[in-house]
């Protein structure tokens, strides 16, 4: 089979195997991963994927076969996933905070016959499991990748003082140490894949009913690391440069950056498994040197305002990408001012692995997702699947190598959202700028209607968020009696908490009249998801509940 995109894939590559092997064999002891000061080279990572890829074919898992892997940032995730790459197994990114509803729903809807589970969140999946179809179970504590002294102060502190890990118990479990140990005496597995074997199924939550999975393939996410890698390379990426990876592994965004794009230049990942404890966070980076960074808004808006990070050293970074969500100016301006480093906004979905735009290194533009990857194609139009003129809004259409084959078990959903010649429909609201970049306006369904006028939320977000006393701030459109929808304004502020006349006062100076928030609503937070994007669902629920 001919490789994939073969002017931006010059070593040929076919597969994430090929990725694989041959940067493990090119950077050797160079880091490849860190987590809680733990680091792993290359050829560490060789050695024990190696053995946990032996370990899932000895325990009868063949190639095809779904493997769930619920976990946070630790070193274990990438041995995990690449060993059971290496297995030919298809990898189900899973949500270690996930309820067991959620869970419940993904193991049965992917078919999983294996699961790795943190031991903190394994109570979940204990009541769960049994009524899947998950016959062995993997269970790995923090510490386990720590020298003895060190995993057992980890593991230790975690169980009996902080008394994070509830009690649990499965029919057929092993532990993560165990299943290493096992494996390094298995016979080793020499598994080849091909560009158009089933690599990942990607869940990702939808409007309405329960969460779908992505399918995507070794030909899409090569491809996608191909597109993002020649987009980077306008500020040239070297071995052993430290890329910080607080966005979850189990995220495309995340997953895609660093299993694929950073490793295969010979980086090192650091990565931060609770981003939310932001001083541990800091504590991560102290006294060192890290060359990139991945980001999404509300993360940017916590950590310059945390004073211990506000410390570090940031004279060795060089880019800072950010996506899931809209970039704020404000934020933007603040990580810009802290650390010198402007902030690059891209724009992807689980649906193209993700990757789909950026904006270009050193013209960058906020609020603009910049201009489409290589090899990717976009369109804009309207309700009846007509093109838009320049300048007019319309729903962003993209087809790519990156574009998924379809959703696992939802021919109907597929059939929705891919047309006949391979346009993926991303639901998302876009306006193309003179200068061919994009510009989201929001989702079809979270535009709030005024009296006939269309509000995007993320418009207002953007104004509100430039006030010194708002940390951050959500719109949602709730009824009105008289306009339909009004604007509704929820709040998380400083300290010296802005008054409402204050905001709308403000919003009035950049906004016209039917934009100004007609509700405000002040919160401690606003609830998100893992990886840090708003709920407004939730959000409308708040609303509701209250009135």
């Amino acid at each position: 089979m001919s490789a994939v995109l073969p002017e931006l894939n010059p070593k040929g590559y076919n597969s994430v195997l090929d990725i694989f092997d041959d940067c493990t064999k090119a950077y050797g002891q160079t880091t490849a991963y860190s987590a809680l000061g733990r680091e792993m080279s290359y050829s560490e990572l060789e050695q024990k994927t190696a053995a946990f890829a032996a370990f899932l074919r000895q325990s009868g898992l063949k190639p095809g076969d779904r493997i769930a892997v619920q976990l946070p940032n630790l070193l274990q995730s990438p041995i995990a996933v690449f060993g059971a790459i290496r297995a030919g197994l298809v990898v189900v990114n899973t949500n270690p905070l996930y309820t067991g509803t959620e869970l419940l729903h993904q193991l049965t809807d992917s078919g999983a016959k294996a699961l790795v589970v943190l031991a903190n969140s394994a109570h979940i999946a204990a009541d769960v499991v049994p009524k899947t179809g998950v016959g062995l179970v993997i269970v790995t504590e923090v510490g386990d990748m720590h020298p003895p002294l060190k995993r057992m102060l980890i593991n230790t502190v975690l169980k009996h003082v902080k008394k994070m890990v509830p009690a649990y118990q499965f029919a057929n479990a092993v532990s993560f140490r165990d299943a290493l140990s096992q494996g390094a005496k298995a016979p080793k597995v020499q598994h080849s894949a091909e560009a158009k074997d089933v690599l990942l199924l990607q869940y990702t939550g939808g409007t309405t009913g329960p969460s779908k999975a992505a399918i995507l393939t070794h030909g899409n996410l090569l491809a996608n690391m191909c597109q993002v890698g020649a987009h980077l390379d306008e500020r040239k990426i070297d071995p052993g440069e430290v890329w910080v990876g607080p966005l979850p592994l189990y995220h495309i965004f995340g997953f895609t950056a660093h299993n694929l794009v950073f490793f295969s230049r010979g980086c090192h990942s650091l990565l931060i498994p609770n981003p939310r404890d932001l001083e541990s966070f800091a504590k991560a980076l102290k006294g060192k040197k890290f060359h990139g960074f991945l980001q999404i808004n509300t993360l940017i808006v916590a950590l310059t305002s945390t004073d211990s990070f506000k410390a570090l050293d940031f004279s060795s970074l060089k880019i800072t990408v950010s996506g899931g969500t809209a970039l704020t100016h404000a934020a933007a301006e603040k990580w810009q001012a802290l650390t010198g480093c402007v902030v690059t906004e891209a724009y992807g979905m689980s649906e193209t692995s993700p990757g789909t735009t950026a904006n270009k290194l050193g013209r960058e533009k906020i609020g603009s997702i910049g201009v489409a990857l290589a090899h990717t194609e976009l369109r804009l139009v309207d309700d009846a699947g007509q093109d838009v003129p320049d300048g007019d809004p319309g729903e962003l259409w993209i087809r790519g190598p990156q574009v998924m084959q379809g959703y696992w078990n939802a021919p109907e959903a597929t059939a929705k959202t891919l047309t006949d010649d391979g346009w993926l429909k991303s639901g998302d609201i876009a306006i193309k700028d003179p200068d061919e970049s994009y510009r989201i306006v929001d989702r079809k369904k979270d535009l709030v209607i005024v009296s006939g006028f269309n509000v995007a939320p993320n418009e207002v977000e953007d104004v509100v968020s430039q006030m010194p006393q708002v940390n951050e701030c959500a719109v949602v459109g709730v009824p009105d009696e008289k306009t339909g929808e009004a604007v509704c304004l929820f709040v998380v502020p400083e300290a010296d908490r802005p008054s409402p006349e204050q905001i709308t006062d403000f919003c009035r100076q950049h906004l016209t009249s039917y934009k100004v928030p007609k509700r405000i609503e002040y919160v401690k937070e606003l609830p998100k998801n893992a990886v840090g994007k708003v709920l407004r669902r939730e959000l409308r629920k708040e609303y509701t509940g209250a009135a």
